[in-house]
């Protein structure tokens, strides 16, 4: 009788520790991930850039903004804080040198001064 009580806990602790590790690798941050010498190099999950070695790093993107204020974005739809209409799919715009540097409205990159190019959608 000790036997199987001794397995059945076993067998409980086992399955938790188990359940716990799934839910640990299913939180992690989903999103798009870069290269921050090579842009153009992008996966849906942390790795290595395949033309240099790098570590992908996560790009935060903001992809709704309000029409008359671009500054006001979001990454989920809404209304804008400021006028109340609601917020639309934004343009993004990248530096080609920095993959975490990101805009709604074409400027200049504060790391590099390089013209920032927008974002086509994959």
């Amino acid at each position: 009788m000790k036997k199987i009580i001794f397995l059945v806990i076993a067998l409980v602790s086992s399955t938790i520790l188990f359940a716990q590790n799934q839910s640990k690798t299913d939180s992690t941050a989903k999103g798009v991930y870069s290269c921050p010498m090579h842009p153009e190099v992008t996966s849906d999950k942390p790795g290595k850039c395949p033309k240099c070695g790098m570590d992908l790093v996560l790009v935060k993107e903001k992809v709704f903004s309000c029409p008359m204020h671009p500054e006001m974005a979001s990454d989920t739809p809404g209304k804008c804080a400021k006028c109340g209409m609601n917020m639309v799919k934004a343009k993004t715009f990248m530096c080609p040198m920095h993959a975490g540097e990101m805009s709604h409205k074409p400027g200049k990159c504060p790391k590099c001064g390089m013209a920032m190019v927008e974002k086509k959608k994959a």
